[in-house]
């Protein structure tokens, strides 16, 4: 592995909605200089088909996603760690820089409120990328 290659964690409760779009844009926006995961911490066995076409709508498949736990995931130390506003249900993951976002869960929501939330992460995740593939060596 590229050790200039830094590794992204998104992690929500269910990894079928949030968590699944931000690991789609950190793929999309960050390209070979990330790798990019999602987890939940109690999986929901599924990711939302909206969300799939959610991404879609922006030329992104995330038809081969899948929900997947905390343990399903590399066990290293992640260069950022985000979780999506799920607070004290979201074990702690090894990250050197964090954050909580508080996104809210769109699984309920109408498209037009969808398409606000995908905005978000996406804007949410653009920021993230910028400062971590920007940052010089202290």
């Amino acid at each position: 592995m590229n050790s200039t290659v830094k590794r992204l964690l998104f992690v929500c409760v269910e990894n079928s909605n949030r968590s699944q779009m931000a690991e789609a844009f950190a793929r999309l926006h960050g390209g070979v200089e990330v790798e990019a995961y999602s987890a939940g911490s109690r999986p929901g066995g599924k990711v939302n088909p909206q969300a799939v076409e959610m991404m879609l709508e922006l030329g992104y498949d995330m038809s081969k996603h899948f929900s997947k736990s905390l343990a399903e995931i590399p066990d290293v130390e992640y260069d950022f760690v985000a979780t999506m506003g799920c607070g004290d249900a979201c074990p702690t993951v090894r990250g050197k820089w964090r954050e909580d976002w508080s996104i809210p869960d769109p699984k309920e929501l109408a498209p037009a409120e969808f398409r606000q939330v995908r905005a978000l992460i996406e804007s949410k995740v653009r920021t993230v990328l910028s400062k971590l593939l920007c940052r010089t060596e202290d």
